[in-house]
C-alpha cells in the first residue's frame, strides 16, 4: 500500500470539514491528526507539500482545510503549498504553522485566518482556527 493510499481516510460523509495535515515530523503529524479525528473531522495526512498536492489533485478526495507546517523538505515549502492552493484550489482554506519567527509576516499574506500558529501549538487552537475559517466560509 502506498503512503498516499494509506493516509487517505475513507469515512462516511462527515458534517465537519475535511482537513489535510501536512507535516514532515511524524510524531507531530500523528498527534494533531489523531486529535482532529477524535474531534470528528475527516483527516488526510501528507509528509510534504508534494504529497499534499497529489492528495489535493485526487478526484476521490475533497479537502476543506489544509493545516501545514511551513518548513518541510522537498522542492516546495508550506508557503509554496499555500500559493499552489490559492491558484489551483480556490476555496480551500489554509492554516500554516511554524516554529520560525520570520515566517509570521509571510503567512499573514497567505492565510485567510491571519498569522500562522506558532509551534508548539495546543491541539485545541488548531480546532478553533478550523472552526473560525469554516464559519466564515459558510457566511459567503
Amino acid at each position: 500500500m502506498s503512503t498516499l493510499s494509506k493516509n487517505i481516510t475513507a469515512d462516511a460523509e462527515s458534517p465537519l470539514p475535511t482537513v489535510l495535515v501536512v507535516e514532515d515530523e511524524v510524531l507531530i503529524r500523528l498527534v494533531i491528526a489523531d486529535y482532529l479525528r477524535e474531534c470528528g473531522y475527516r483527516v488526510h495526512e501528507a509528509v510534504n507539500a508534494e504529497e499534499a498536492v497529489s492528495i489535493l489533485q485526487s478526484p476521490e478526495v475533497s479537502v476543506d482545510v489544509v493545516f501545514s507546517d511551513v518548513e518541510m523538505p522537498g522542492s516546495m515549502d508550506g508557503f509554496g503549498l499555500a500559493r499552489w492552493i490559492r491558484t489551483n484550489k480556490p476555496g480551500t482554506e489554509v492554516i500554516l504553522t511554524s516554529g520560525a519567527e520570520r515566517s509570521a509576516d509571510i503567512a499573514a499574506t497567505l492565510c485567510e485566518a491571519g498569522p500562522l500558529l506558532k509551534k508548539p501549538y495546543p491541539s485545541k487552537d488548531v480546532v478553533d482556527r478550523i472552526k473560525q475559517l469554516t464559519a466564515k466560509a459558510r457566511r459567503f
